[in-house]
């Protein structure tokens, strides 16, 4: 599962980054790295961006980005 496909108040762990490049490294900036818990707080109407929570800071994701991110739900 990708976190784009999580749902609104899940809490999901990340197992895998997928990007390459600039964009993997965008991504571990924002705090993103495995093994981090991720808390979806709210998606926009039209699904882009997903408002989440990581280490204490509210973030935003692009969805494209999201799409590289692989999770596993907490239970």
């Amino acid at each position: 599962m990708t976190l784009r496909e999580a749902k609104v108040g899940q809490t999901v762990k990340v197992t895998k980054l997928t990007g390459t490049g600039p964009v993997k490294r965008r991504i571990m900036d924002m705090g993103i790295t495995k093994g981090q818990t991720i808390y979806v707080r709210r998606v926009a109407p039209l699904g882009d961006p997903l408002e989440i929570t990581v280490r204490s800071y509210e973030l935003s994701v692009r969805k494209a980005d999201a799409q590289m991110i692989e999770v596993e739900e907490v239970a």
